[in-house]
């Protein structure tokens, strides 16, 4: 029995075949387009941010204290999200033709708007109240768990991106 598995465009190609993450016209757009620099830059950015927020997050937990610089923390953090999501995906228009769910970055979409979702939770508890600070800072932890499976997919991509190229 022969198995197959499907591409990023539908195509199905016999089990052991490579598809390539880019057909040759998208690897070309993708290398040409000032937003892959963008997302070059920002995506660091937002781990630095990440890093250093997480830090304060747990030192508020731990200790209770710093609480207005883990908030300030989060705040900047959902920025930076909003800002690489945006970004993200009018380089996704110019690599596969539309803004988001390409079927090549699919799952990677799917799990940012998990990430921007719990995220949104903490800036609506934060902003409205209905959250105490303990609990917004569990839902920031949330969050940032998911940011870290969806920042190893996108990792795990840009392998791949390298490997396809190197094959």
């Amino acid at each position: 029995m022969l198995t197959t598995l499907q591409s990023r465009d539908g195509r199905l190609a016999p089990h052991g075949v490579a598809v390539p993450l880019y057909s040759a016209q998208e690897r070309a757009r993708r290398d040409a387009t000032r937003w892959t620099l963008v997302q070059g830059i920002l995506a660091p950015v937002q781990f630095v941010v990440f890093l250093i927020s997480v830090v304060l997050v747990l030192r508020y937990l731990a200790t209770g204290d710093g609480y207005a610089l883990a908030t300030l923390s989060i705040i900047i953090k959902t920025g930076v999200l909003a800002l690489i999501m945006v970004t993200g995906a009018i380089w996704e228009k110019v690599v596969f033709g539309q803004y988001l769910f390409a079927p090549s970055f699919f799952y990677e979409d799917l799990v940012s708007f998990g990430v921007i979702a719990l995220h949104g939770v903490y800036v609506w508890g934060l902003v409205t109240g209905a959250l105490d600070p303990v609990t917004l800072m569990w839902v920031t932890l949330a969050a940032y768990a998911a940011y870290v499976i969806n920042a190893a997919q996108f990792v795990l991509k840009l392998r791949r991106a390298r490997l396809d190229v190197s094959a």
